[in-house]
């Protein structure tokens, strides 16, 4: 994981709960920084944001929008809104956390032990269409190189792998 570090990019993010606090990150821009020890299994922020249907969330991806998450095959929520401090967990292809769908909510609960200061991160999930146009500065151990769903891994090492014959 990458270290936590203050940079001077814009004004901090007033966007904290109980759980971390958005502060510079090496991964990238601002991150969320465990304020205290968070156990394996804790539940620490919803992921908050308009509910907007399947064509406008196409518009939005269309306009560079990353923040937006599938409910279900109806509606999305695009998070990039000020009262969502969940939009500031950074990709890493070794996450401390994983969204969760529940219903019309999407939640965001932490798969191992953190430590305090550590770096809140999860897998964005995205498909392989398209990879290389997301690529990931995470800094983990198994960094892929480029923001994918973990199910894609393998067949996105084979495409570099080949690729680069």
């Amino acid at each position: 994981m990458a270290s936590k570090t203050k940079k001077s990019l814009k004004k901090k993010p007033e966007a904290e709960n109980s759980y971390f606090e958005v502060t510079g990150s090496d991964i990238h821009g601002w991150g969320a920084f465990a304020k205290k020890k968070i156990a394996k299994g804790k539940r620490i922020v919803e992921y908050l944001g308009e509910k907007i249907d399947k064509k406008e969330s196409a518009r939005r991806c269309e306009d560079l929008n990353y923040y937006i998450f599938e409910i279900n095959d109806e509606w999305d929520i695009d998070g990039d809104v000020e009262w969502n401090p969940a939009r500031f967990l950074n990709h890493s292809c070794e996450p401390n956390c994983e969204a969760v769908n529940e219903g019309d909510q999407i939640w965001i609960d932490v798969i191992k032990d953190v430590k305090k200061g550590d770096e809140l991160t999860f897998n964005y999930g995205y498909d392989i269409e398209d990879y290389r146009d997301h690529p990931c500065r995470c800094g983990a151990g198994n960094c892929l190189g480029y923001i994918v769903a973990a199910e894609f891994f393998d067949d996105v090492r084979r495409k570099e792998k080949n690729r680069k014959k």
